[in-house]
């Protein structure tokens, strides 16, 4: 019964920290797969010209209705003019639905990014925008309030005493980033990127059911920057980490992955990646991902170790994500090229 207890005390906090904080933003434990999502100048940085990527994450069912959330993302990179600068195009699909209310949020989000070559060593400076159209909704049909307590039960025939206009409001978003990327040494698959993104620069507002609301999207920052070296012929190592900072609310996640080339140390195509990530003071996340070019699958699980741990168990979030990326057959392709933006 104690337990039992606990466990509503939980799922009541999350629900009332849905409600104050909804501005705040969706995150997901495999950053190296959204990589929009942390910043838009990152588009682009791989090897390849083609590039989509969708990760399916849930978490919080041992406590409560669980929270679902998709990410899609496509990628194209194509050289721009005579010279060695690349752009690339691209957008953000994000669909996330969370509590017993099905609060939903949808975002279409169109992406651009242009990679400018300073000239040596696949140098780039990227400058990446993304922007576009938010929805969110709830059903009221699964809405319980006080006034609709008749003194012995709840009953969903009385007046909820709300006053919503309507159970969905929609706004427009934007975003810009900024990232720095160059390889180390002469070996091109030793690379190192930096990058700042200012989220929400327009502050869109009225982003609340009520239409008296105040309310503005808080701007978020993300800085983040990754590291990749040979360990050996056959193994490679990538450090990296992100941290954001919105309004009041901050968070810091960083890992390492390991990664082995089955198949011989030149253009393998299985390669095996493992290693954990940590977001601070919440969760430790083991990572496993496999690849078997041009696919990708990759495996997460969030470890609690956050004031909810007792309630959840130590239950987090799960996290599995596909990935698409190749080079294209065109003459054109950054597979020729003889430097091209990567990480």
């Amino acid at each position: 019964m104690k337990q039992l207890i606990l466990k509503f005390v939980v799922a009541l906090l999350l629900t009332t920290v849905q409600y104050i904080s909804y501005s705040q933003d969706i995150h997901f434990s495999q950053v190296f797969e959204t990589p929009l999502l942390r910043n838009p100048s990152l588009a682009g940085l791989f090897s390849g010209d083609i590039r989509f990527q969708s990760v399916y994450r849930t978490q919080w069912n041992s406590v409560t209705v669980p929270y679902q959330t998709v990410s899609m993302n496509g990628e194209y990179k194509l050289p721009i003019g005579q010279g060695d600068d690349f752009m690339t195009i691209g957008g953000q699909v994000v669909y996330d639905k969370a509590g017993t209310v099905a609060l939903t949020t949808t975002k279409l989000l169109p992406a651009f990014n242009y990679h400018k070559s300073l000239g040596s060593k696949n140098t780039y400076l990227s400058l990446g925008f993304m922007g576009g159209y938010v929805q969110r909704r709830f059903d009221m049909s699964k809405m319980t309030t006080n006034s609709q307590f008749n003194g012995v039960y709840h009953d969903g025939s009385l007046p909820s005493g709300e006053s919503f206009n309507s159970p969905s409001y929609s706004y427009i978003d934007g975003s810009a980033g900024m990232s720095f990327n160059t390889r180390i040494g002469e070996n091109e698959d030793n690379n190192l990127f930096l990058g700042l993104a200012y989220h929400h620069f327009n502050r869109a507002k009225k982003i609340s059911f009520y239409s008296d609301s105040k309310l503005e999207m808080m701007p978020k920052w993300v800085g983040s920057a990754g590291i990749r070296m040979n360990v050996s012929d056959y193994a490679y190592l990538t450090l990296e980490a992100d941290h954001s900072k919105q309004g009041v609310y901050s968070e810091t996640i960083g890992g390492a992955l390991y990664s082995v080339k089955l198949d011989g140390p030149d253009d393998a195509r299985y390669v095996f990646h493992a290693g954990a990530y940590l977001r601070w003071k919440d969760a430790i996340i083991p990572v496993a991902k496999m690849e078997f070019k041009p696919l990708a699958v990759a495996v997460s699980y969030d470890a609690n170790i956050s004031k909810l741990k007792t309630a959840s168990a130590g239950r987090g979030g799960f996290e599995i994500s596909l990935t698409y990326q190749k080079y294209s057959e065109k003459y054109n392709s950054s597979k020729d090229a003889t430097r091209c933006p990567r990480f």
